[in-house]
């Protein structure tokens, strides 16, 4: 992995179009290089779901990223700059969690003055209705915006249908 970033970062925060603030090149970023680590106190994930609860909520925003099945890292309490880079679904940027630490990476070529951007990729746990793809809408602009934060849905498995498969054996036996 690259290099841990140089203070200052090589972003300024301010007004965006895809969502309240966010972070813009201040400067060419190369392929590859790490940008920011993304930090804040960490918690347990009842805490988190206890301080922010979605539901109650009228729209999603908190600054939460989890980095294990027992952490939090809630950017609100201590957190840096890094909690202002916004969602998209065709992102420049990428969160890599190196021992349960957040790292934001360039993942291709960012040009100064372009807007930084990870997929958020909320999971998913089956159970999502159409109030929650609302709550966790996108508003990225991207030509392949999948209409959420949430991660990608898993495409559903092809059934194999058995009598199908016996009648392909039975002709393989003849």
């Amino acid at each position: 992995m690259p290099a841990r970033p140089a203070v200052p970062a090589p972003f300024k925060i301010r007004r965006s179009a895809i969502a309240g603030r966010g972070a813009f090149a201040t400067r060419d970023i190369k392929k590859g290089e790490c940008l920011i680590e993304y930090v804040g106190q960490r918690i347990s994930h009842p805490v988190a779901d206890a301080k922010y609860d979605d539901e109650s909520m009228k729209s999603h925003h908190t600054f939460l990223f989890s980095v294990s099945s027992r952490t939090v890292i809630d950017a609100s309490v201590g957190g840096n700059d890094a909690r202002f880079i916004n969602h998209s679904c065709d992102p420049n940027c990428e969160a890599v969690i190196e021992q349960r630490r957040v790292f934001i990476y360039a993942r291709k070529p960012i040009l100064s003055g372009a807007e930084l951007a990870y997929d958020y990729g909320y999971e998913r746990d089956g159970t999502e209705t159409a109030e929650d793809e609302a709550r966790y809408a996108c508003r990225c602009g991207a030509k392949k915006c999948r209409g959420t934060i949430l991660a990608p849905k898993k495409p559903a498995k092809k059934r194999v249908h058995h009598a199908a498969a016996r009648h392909t054996e039975k002709k393989k036996a003849r």
